[in-house]
């Protein structure tokens, strides 16, 4: 004989189901931003070593520019984009050789062009070439943006369904500008 159970608990079967999913929902939301505030925070703080290690490198050897510079190799620790964080990477690198003139530092107008030149340039005042003083090493236009899925897929538009979406969110945030200014120093020179 079956016994018959009473109507409230048939209507139970399942709710603990529905409310682990309501919960996780939430708890991996939260989880998932927890990760992606703790890889921006990673992502802001590197981008001073890589300013630093950048610049330390351009006063020890001569560099250029591009984005085959050893300088900017090194920074990034041997590559051409930032581990765990493909924001920044060697084309957000600029690298600048100054000249003193009139007490400030200024880009040179007669760039030397060896680091042998520049200590002549620099010991000689009658050199054609202007002396390197200082490098500035700057981190530039370069924008977080999130990688976990959530997060992300808000770039696209708020309103996916709308081809003409005026609300567009984009949550790429700068990333703040670092640079370093450093005394020139053997550039290279090796004689």
């Amino acid at each position: 004989m079956k016994t018959l159970r009473p109507l409230s608990e048939k209507k139970q079967k399942g709710a603990a189901a529905v409310e682990f999913a309501i919960i996780a929902s939430i708890l991996f939301i939260l989880l998932f931003g927890i990760l992606e505030f703790g890889r921006m925070f990673y992502v802001f703080n590197t981008v001073q070593e890589v300013t630093r290690h950048a610049a330390r490198e351009a006063v020890v050897r001569w560099v250029d520019n591009s984005s085959t510079s050893p300088a900017k190799i090194l920074a990034l620790f041997g590559r051409t984009t930032m581990p765990a964080g493909a924001e920044i990477t060697v084309d957000n690198i600029n690298i600048e050789y100054l000249e003193t003139a009139n007490g400030s530092a200024i880009a040179p107008s007669n760039m030397p062009p060896s680091a042998a030149d520049n200590i002549s340039a620099c010991l000689d005042a009658s050199s054609p070439y202007d002396c390197i003083a200082f490098v500035r090493v700057s981190v530039i236009n370069a924008k977080y943006k999130p990688v976990i899925g959530f997060f992300s897929s808000l770039e696209l538009t708020a309103f996916p369904f709308s081809v003409a979406n005026p609300f567009r969110i984009d949550l790429r945030i700068p990333i703040p500008a670092s640079t370093v200014i450093m005394p020139a120093e053997s550039m290279g020179y090796s004689g």
